[in-house]
């Protein structure tokens, strides 16, 4: 049994495929880059490891249930990388406190950054979901979950970043907190765009990006779009499907352990 384990800890999905392709990719990297760890797994929905269990019968442990496997297993040394875009309530509520009970137990325990911290982050991200080009008549919109925690000013800080780049066509907004549908919309009624590229601005493609953004319903983004006159496409692709975005926790963790 391995005595230095990374937790990787994600907030997790039921939408099989793209969990692979997003949760288990970014697993995978971080299994290749840092082979002396072994690597294991959590997500922080309930919700959503009952429903593994009952539909699939798929165990996945919560975080607490993840941290006395790794203290009957004898661990010596634990880093907890979440795969969560930012320090809202997920991170602090259902990893953070958890880890305040435990760090007795371990030699060493430490907690990784989310997705987005940084000045340097949101350079990375800008990087990643602007690659592709796009004309001039085309409006990329990306949503966002959203939160009630303060982070959620990473939203209009990453908008203010990219109208800084001059990616003026990239629009940014959130399906539970702000900036809303109404204000992207609003924005992008500003422009003289004919068509709207939609995509999930989350780590996983899940329930949001299927049905939120991309559903049929009349009130899913992409419904929306097109009551308003705009050709929509949808790409209902996880951040993490890119590359660039899973080298960004693996520099999270190397800066990490640099530190231990």
């Amino acid at each position: 049994m391995a005595d230095k384990v990374i937790l990787v800890v994600s907030f997790g999905t039921s939408y099989n495929n793209n969990r692979d392709l997003t949760i288990g990719a970014i697993e995978n990297d971080i299994n290749e880059h840092f082979q002396d760890y072994e690597i294991r797994r959590a997500f922080t929905s309930q919700m959503i490891i009952n429903k593994l269990k009952k539909r699939d019968n798929l165990e996945i442990d919560n975080v607490k249930d993840a941290l006395e496997r790794a203290v009957n297993d004898g661990v010596k040394t634990l880093i907890v990388q979440p795969t969560h875009m930012m320090d809202g309530t997920e991170y602090h509520y259902k990893i953070k406190d958890h880890l305040e009970d435990y760090k007795d137990k371990f030699d060493t325990l430490v907690l990784g950054e989310p997705l987005i911290k940084y000045d340097e982050d949101y350079e990375d991200l800008i990087d990643a979901i602007t690659a592709k080009e796009y004309d001039d008549d085309t409006a990329i919109c990306f949503m966002g979950h959203g939160t009630p925690a303060d982070s959620n000013k990473i939203y209009t800080t990453l908008q203010d970043k990219l109208s800084s780049k001059n990616y003026e066509n990239y629009y940014i907004g959130t399906v539970e907190a702000e900036p809303t549908f109404d204000d992207v919309l609003a924005m992008i009624k500003e422009g003289d765009y004919k068509k709207i590229v939609l995509k999930p601005l989350m780590v996983v493609a899940g329930d949001h990006a299927q049905n939120d953004m991309a559903g049929d319903e009349e009130d899913s983004w992409k419904s929306m779009f097109e009551s308003n006159g705009y050709e929509v496409e949808c790409v209902i692709e996880g951040l993490a499907q890119s590359k660039d975005i899973r080298s960004m926790y693996i520099k999270h963790l190397e800066q990490l352990i640099e530190k231990i």
